[in-house]
């Protein structure tokens, strides 16, 4: 099979799927509803289970485990991208109607910004693989860090990201629709919601530099690594509106991706050093026990929340650019 027009037939599905979503579906800008979200969460999950049987066919056995380990991997870590969102959406106030919107755009400058960052990725580790050894070593020095912030409550007040955009562009006071730019007296200005998708692109950014390189712990096949982390990208908006209302919990889902990060760290070392003594079937299932155990623990540990504390007053955890709050810190089950 050619190379190319694997690549060129992928994308074009990815375009086709984009338009639908945002002209077809989406069109009229409305809020999305939890019935609806988990009708597309289930579409592109399916998707992605077609697309890893033809893997499965078509390249190989090898390919087939690598690109479902791969996907269950970036799908798990993508959650993480979710209580980011929450905490953003909420300190802005972001009108429902205009949350798909945002994610929507935000999610389309993820997959170039990511595909960018995979090729690039690939090159190095062909050119100089003992590039690897930092790829392994940085995830589990991140899975470190992901465990020591995961309660803390960041201060979106002092978020030296938008300070720095209010302080060279114009902002508007508040939302103009759903519009990200409007011209006053023949001046540009930002909206608001502009400020919310160049937020939601830099943490997305930052989230990539945790998940691409535990990925390439997985395989160095830039295809197989770059169409798992765009079918968990894709259904990331859906999921969010699936699970928003009751993402808070899910707060012990972050112990488990911590691990998740310094177990594949750990594999990439190990395998560097020694050879595949650690088959990629091992790391599927080490990380299928950690994010569904995990899942579970938050589920028991989190069922006698109160029903007054929302979502947004229940999530934790770190925001690009935010310095975190010094008085937080609490566990979301006491």
């Amino acid at each position: 099979m050619n190379t190319l027009w694997m690549w060129i037939g992928f994308n074009l599905f990815v375009l086709v799927l984009l338009a639908l979503d945002l002209g077809v579906l989406h069109r009229k800008g409305k809020e999305v509803g939890i019935f609806e979200a988990l009708l597309l969460s289930l579409g592109y999950f399916i998707l992605a289970l077609i697309f890893g049987a033809g893997v499965y066919h078509f390249l190989g056995a090898s390919s087939g485990v690598e690109f479902f380990t791969g996907y269950l991997l970036e799908k798990s870590l993508s959650v993480d991208n979710i209580f980011v969102f929450v905490l953003i959406f909420s300190h802005f106030q972001v009108p429902a109607q205009y949350q798909h919107r945002v994610l929507f755009w935000g999610i389309l400058g993820a997959l170039v910004m990511r595909a960018a960052m995979i090729l690039t990725g690939a090159a190095i580790l062909g050119a100089f693989h003992w590039v690897i050894y930092l790829f392994g070593a940085f995830l589990i020095f991140t899975g470190g860090k992901m465990l020591v912030t995961i309660n803390q409550e960041p201060d979106m007040e002092g978020n030296r990201l938008v300070r720095l955009i209010r302080r060279h562009f114009r902002v508007t006071e508040g939302y103009e629709g759903n519009r990200f730019f409007v011209r006053r007296e023949s001046l540009l200005y930002l909206t608001p919601l502009m400020v919310v998708l160049i937020l939601v692109e830099v943490s997305d950014v930052v989230f990539a530099l945790d998940s691409i390189p535990a990925i390439f712990a997985i395989t160095t096949d830039p295809f197989i690594v770059y169409t798992s982390n765009v079918f968990a990208i894709l259904g990331l908006r859906a999921l969010y509106f699936a699970l928003v209302g009751i993402i808070h919990r899910f707060h012990y889902l972050k112990y488990g991706l911590s691990l998740v990060l310094m177990v594949v760290g750990a594999k990439m070392l190990i395998n560097a050093a020694f050879g595949k003594v650690i088959p990629t079937e091992a790391a599927l299932l080490v990380t299928a026990l950690l994010i569904g155990g995990s899942m579970l623990v938050s589920v028991i540990k989190t069922r006698n929340l109160p029903k007054e504390i929302g979502t947004a007053e229940a999530v934790h955890g770190w925001v690009p650019g935010s310095p975190a709050k010094p008085d937080a810190g609490e566990n979301t089950d006491k």
